[in-house]
């Protein structure tokens, strides 16, 4: 699986609209299904929850450069394996990850079961979706840019 094969589609509604579902990014396959469902799988041959898996963004340069580039990845949070990865504009995934912080942080008494939502998919047919409540942002140099990452209170890292 290249990350030519994967495209990356975000939904974010207004924070203040009380009806507003969660952020949510699109992850769509253009290949195989079954290559794809393999690698969503764990050992037990159950897809991985959202419990067992990462998803990060990695960057290519300043984050405040309005031109940079970063490779977002969902990954095993268990083996490190590389479960997909994408090339997308950082700037993109920043606001991104900023909505979703925003919508975790609503104080409008509904019960949130995560920031934000991940959604799989295969040529427009959902594969499966993750309830996520953190999301991470590394240098370019490895190093986690915590105030650009979206880590829920009471975490650890």
């Amino acid at each position: 699986m290249r990350r030519e094969d994967f495209t990356l589609d975000v939904t974010v509604e207004d924070s203040d609209d009380t009806n507003a579902r969660p952020p949510t990014v699109t992850i769509d396959f253009d290949g195989s299904r079954t290559d794809l469902e393999e690698r969503l799988r764990g050992p037990d041959g159950e897809y991985l929850s959202a419990e067992e898996t990462d998803v990060t963004l990695r960057l290519r340069g300043d984050p405040d450069d309005p031109d940079a580039t970063g490779v977002v990845s969902v990954t095993d949070r268990v083996t490190g394996s590389l479960l997909l990865e994408l090339d997308e504009d950082a700037a993109d995934v920043l606001d991104f990850v900023d909505a979703a912080r925003a919508y975790g942080e609503r104080e409008d008494g509904d019960d949130v079961n995560g920031s934000y939502r991940v959604v799989v998919s295969v040529d427009g047919e959902r594969v499966l979706t993750y309830e996520k409540e953190t999301f991470l942002v590394y240098s370019a140099d490895g190093d986690l840019l915590r105030g650009r990452s979206l880590i829920p209170g009471g975490v650890e890292l």
